[in-house]
């Protein structure tokens, strides 16, 4: 007899999975199309956020004002348990005024912006820039006494490339291909030397150190390296990240109070930064004005972080729940339009629809709007540790077994394309039966493999279905993720009432399936 491939073995057992599973409802999703598509409000909901209530920073009121304006929304569009959670976060931090200018040799603006929870400067300076050439930390000791009331430059000049690469990432045949498969991992490559590693952290922290205690006036960098892959690991896709004004500011203090402080600091543009050293290299004076302006909001007796949580109820199996999320919080660089305010207004978008409906899920559907992603998905990790799983023991709760799925957007404005299943090959084929009623708009793919870097995270490491769609990444990755030009006008509207459909598709359809969806087993500690 002939013997089958061993794709045809495949195909044959998902085509047996399939014919298994509760038929689709798609009377009602070709209702929630027409509303979503018809009389979609969701680039109200993103102009909200970004526009009036960005940067929404952790721990600000800004913060805490958009979630209210999200509470508002909920209850007018009749959600229930509409409500926060809030949790331990740390000081949220406010960039209030900030400018940049080089006064010699020759008049220049510059462009900048404060370093993440970058002290203020005291009022607008003027000062003296110095370079300090650093190899180890008993280089220090060159400069000692010569840096008080200065402005320091550490970092050399970094070459600004022609832009020749992929900016605008939509997937191609070849990134469809790849995302379709798990690959095998190569043999590690040996780690790099522990000493040498821990020698580079503690020189930063003796740097900064040493500037403080010589009195410098501020510090100031060019930001990150300039091909990069941002907001997890889904793909291997690399982009240029675009200069031209376009600034990636890093770290210049901590949500902890405690924390030793740093000088002031602040991140320039590469090409403008560029000058300064290469006028200093040439021994030509560079005097700067400087203005960091910046405020501390620290907690209280009420924490700082919020989550923003409401629901549609369910009916038969409400006690067990759909779980829609998006991170609301931003960096303080820009209005956070990208990042994430569109992941967040399609969320809200998708329950706005299903209850504008009427419709009735047997499971209860929920949103949440996470705060604190950006410090280490801190507000993802708060709920999922008070109501399913202690991370510390390893141990779940007893609402462990209630969730039946949570699905996430963090990538951008770019349209969904497909899911990662994170390895849970048995969610793969109903997720692929889901897709096939969104195919004419875009949909494509379930993707084997497991990615990184985002809220779902915090689900799936406690054994939890939990799950990231797959976007096209557009300027995501080379302009808007995490710089100063993440803002409204950078959002796409065909392509966020296309997210907003999907979820809503994806939440009823896991909320009125006969079964939840698989599980992976529990981690192991």
């Amino acid at each position: 007899m002939r013997r089958l491939s061993s794709s045809a073995v495949i195909l044959f057992l998902l085509t047996l999975t399939l014919s298994a599973q509760s038929p689709v409802d798609l009377a009602t999703v070709g209702r929630i199309r027409q509303e979503a598509f018809q009389r979609s409000q969701v680039m109200d909901h993103v102009w909200w956020l970004s526009e009036v209530y960005g940067p929404r920073t952790s721990g600000t009121p800004a913060f805490a004002a958009a979630s209210e304006w999200a509470m508002k929304r909920f209850t007018e569009w009749g959600l229930s348990n509409v409500h926060q959670e809030r949790f331990a976060f740390g000081q949220g931090w406010v960039i209030e005024k900030f400018s940049a200018q080089l006064l010699t040799p020759q008049p220049q603006i510059l462009i900048g912006a404060p370093r993440n929870l970058s002290r203020s400067t005291a009022g607008p300076i003027t000062a003296d820039v110095v370079r300090l050439e650093l190899e180890s930390a008993d280089d220090l000791t060159k400069y000692k006494g010569q840096l008080r009331g200065k402005i320091v430059v550490v970092q050399p000049v970094r070459a600004v490339r022609q832009l020749d690469g992929r900016i605008v990432l939509r997937m191609t045949e070849a990134d469809f291909a790849e995302a379709a498969s798990t690959p095998v991992p190569a043999d590690a490559a040996p780690a790099p030397p522990a000493a040498a590693f821990e020698a580079a952290r503690a020189l930063g922290q003796q740097l900064n150190a040493f500037l403080v205690a010589e009195g410098a006036a501020a510090l100031l960098d060019r930001g990150s390296d300039s091909d990069v892959s941002a907001g997890g690991s889904d793909l291997s896709w690399q982009t240029q990240r675009i200069d031209s004004g376009t600034i990636f500011p890093g770290s210049g203090g901590s949500v902890d109070p405690k924390a030793p402080p740093q000088v002031p600091s602040a991140t320039l543009a590469v090409e403008h930064y560029n000058r300064i050293v290469r006028l200093l290299a040439r021994n030509i004076p560079v005097k700067l004005e400087l203005n960091i302006q910046t405020s501390f909001h620290p907690e209280t007796s009420q924490p700082n972080g919020i989550n923003t949580i409401a629901e549609i109820p369910g009916s038969d199996l409400a006690h067990e729940v759909v779980l829609l999320g998006a991170h609301m919080d931003g960096v303080p660089y820009a209005v956070g339009a990208t990042d994430n305010a569109t992941g967040s207004a399609a969320m809200m978008e998708a329950l706005r629809v299903i209850k504008t409906l009427g419709l009735k899920p047997r499971r209860t559907i929920r949103v949440a709007l996470w705060c604190a992603e950006e410090q280490g998905l801190r507000g993802s990790r708060a709920y999922v540790q008070e109501h399913y799983f202690d991370f510390a023991s390893g141990t779940p709760k007893a609402g462990h077994e209630t969730l039946a799925a949570y699905f996430n957007l963090d990538n951008g404005t770019g349209r969904i394309r497909g899911i990662w299943s994170q390895a849970n090959l048995a969610a793969m084929p109903i997720f692929t039966r889901w897709g096939a009623a969104l195919q004419d708009i875009g949909w494509q793919l379930v993707s084997p493999r497991s990615v990184s870097a985002t809220d779902h995270s915090s689900f799936d490491n406690a054994g939890l279905p939990g799950f990231q769609f797959m976007q096209e990444r557009l300027d995501y990755n080379s302009r808007t993720h995490h710089s100063n030009m993440d803002a409204y006008d950078r959002v796409q509207r065909a392509d966020m009432v296309q997210q907003a459909t999907v979820a809503a598709v994806f939440a009823w359809n896991a909320a009125n399936a006969d079964e939840k969806l698989p599980r992976k087993p529990l981690p192991t500690r």
